[in-house]
């Protein structure tokens, strides 16, 4: 008996269970970790606030729009799995340092950009640096810390996310409407990530136990070409001058995307090292888990991109006041991921928080689902706050709930899996959503000039086609109020889809089962 409590005694005290940093060291480690998540969120919301005017200056329509925010979205869910399995397999540090360096390059090729397609492809590297950034995070997070701890450093983590949400804009427009113009909305975000770089070399101090190395690239193709291939048929199926959705392309690019699917899941369950482990997310709670990423991805990037392009479009507001009127929604994702990691930490229960946050979710969305070009600013206010406090009890409590089912040296694999899922759904929500929207302006648009007798009946004009243009500038004032309104009262239906989605989001959260938190790493 006392063979077998000294055997018990001795696995407790293994180096996994144990943090291999002092308090003191994690605070200061986290800071740079911090810092580099703040950079990369910055980069998606700095941006969404300034594209209206960029679109202007470069000459994009409605579907660029959606692009140059997928195209981040979509290398940032590609990678994030690789990412997350490299973090299993090689030095943390380092992998982190490395994804600093793509992403401040993509970065200042995107403020150099001179047409729409640089800066898509500047997007893509920005993207790929972004998944490092994100996938290294929750990996550092969940290796020197333990669950039950984890909840406060989380918090920590969301307060960052709701910060950099909340800056982006502000700076955002501000960046804008000041002599250094658009362009330093993607430079701005060097010096951080440096600074970021330059605090993990100082501080951050991870044991990286070497061990046999396998990269599953067939694995990364095939994820990369099977969303690649849908993303871009939702963003043109329908479209003038593309193909229907009863056409031989739409047969080639779905089935091919399905096949791609097939494959991949057959990979993944042979290779020693996959890219998507299905023993990781076949389980119950990451199962439920990534469900609920997907539909918390499309509320959080696919309607929240929609909100400043709504202010600066409807509302004629400037790129600042379109930030500040942002404000509600940062407010309350601020509070929630604060407030949420501080509970969970002190008493250990996580799932109350989830359950509360998709219910406020599905609310809020519904809410500013009602929105039109008119709508009395306090009722978009109260559905921000609300859909922004739901988001903060579940985003990186999701990943906990993940995180804490994991052995250590699955917390990478496992938390990019969720990370990755839950792009996938920004990525998906960006151009599903933005394709909604630019059909249903169009259809407004053509419909108020039918009615002003600026086109014919069956709008063979083409003056229609304002309802894809984003280039305001050049619009007569007739047309561009007739788009502003139609945009204003197309925009409800972002996000009363996003409300629908969120449903799904809420019964996976249900059936998620609780499992108190681990007091080791």
């Amino acid at each position: 008996m006392s063979e077998q409590k000294q055997s018990v005694d001795r696995t407790r005290e293994r180096p996994g269970d144990q943090p291999q940093m002092s308090q003191k060291e994690v605070l200061r480690s986290i800071t740079g970790v911090l810092a580099s998540f703040f950079a990369a969120m910055l980069a998606t919301t700095i941006v969404s606030i300034a594209l209206p005017t960029i679109m202007d200056a470069l000459g994009g329509t409605q579907t660029d729009f959606n692009w140059v925010l997928t195209a981040a979205l979509l290398a940032n869910a590609a990678t994030t799995p690789i990412w997350g399995k490299l973090a299993d397999l090689f030095d943390k540090k380092k992998l982190l340092q490395i994804s600093i360096v793509i992403f401040v390059i993509g970065s200042v090729l995107a403020g150099f950009a001179i047409n729409i397609p640089m800066l898509m492809s500047a997007r893509v590297i920005q993207g790929i640096g972004m998944g490092g950034l994100t996938a290294m995070g929750m990996a550092v997070i969940g290796t020197v810390i333990p669950p039950r701890e984890r909840g406060k450093y989380s918090g920590y983590f969301g307060g960052v996310m709701a910060a950099a949400t909340a800056g982006g804009p502000l700076l955002g427009g501000l960046i804008v409407d000041s002599p250094l113009g658009w362009r330093w909305t993607f430079f701005i975000g060097v010096p951080i990530a440096i600074i970021s770089m330059w605090l993990i070399h100082k501080t951050l101090h991870i044991a990286h136990v070497p061990r046999k190395v396998y990269i599953d690239w067939a694995g990364a193709v095939l994820v990369t070409i099977s969303v690649s291939v849908l993303l871009i048929w939702v963003s043109y199926v329908g479209k003038e001058g593309f193909y229907e959705l009863n056409s031989w392309q739409t047969y080639a690019m779905v089935g091919g995307s399905l096949a791609l699917i097939a494959l991949l899941l057959w990979v993944e369950g042979r290779v020693p090292e996959p890219v998507i482990p299905l023993r990781i997310i076949a389980t119950r709670t990451t199962a439920l888990a990534i469900l609920a990423s997907i539909s918390i991805g499309v509320a959080m990037f696919g309607s929240g991109a929609f909100l400043g392009q709504y202010f600066q479009v409807a509302r004629e507001a400037s790129p600042t006041l379109a930030g500040v009127m942002t404000l509600p929604m940062i407010a309350g994702n601020l509070f929630g991921s604060v407030f949420s990691g501080q509970l969970i930490s002190r008493f250990g229960r996580w799932k109350i928080f989830l359950v509360i946050g998709a219910i406020l979710n599905v609310g809020a969305l519904g809410l500013l689902g009602t929105m039109s070009h008119d709508t009395n600013y306090w009722i978009l206010a109260t559905g921000m706050f609300f859909n922004g406090l739901g988001m903060g009890f579940m985003l990186q409590n999701l990943v906990l709930a993940v995180q804490n089912t994991v052995k250590v040296t699955d917390i990478g694999t496992a938390s990019s899996s969720v990370a990755f899922f839950r792009a996938v759904g920004g990525a998906a929500g960006v151009a599903v959503l933005g394709a909604m929207l630019s059909d249903k302006v169009g259809v407004l648009v053509l419909d108020a000039l039918k009615s002003a007798h600026l086109v014919s009946p069956d709008g063979s004009s083409g003056l229609a086609a304002g309802g894809a243009s984003l280039n305001l500038s050049e619009m007569p004032p007739a047309v561009r109020l007739m788009y502003e309104t139609a945009f204003g009262d197309a925009t409800g239906v972002v996000f009363m889809t996003s409300a629908i989605v969120a449903v799904v989001g809420l019964v996976c959260i249900l059936f998620i089962k609780e499992v108190p938190l681990r007091r080791t790493v």
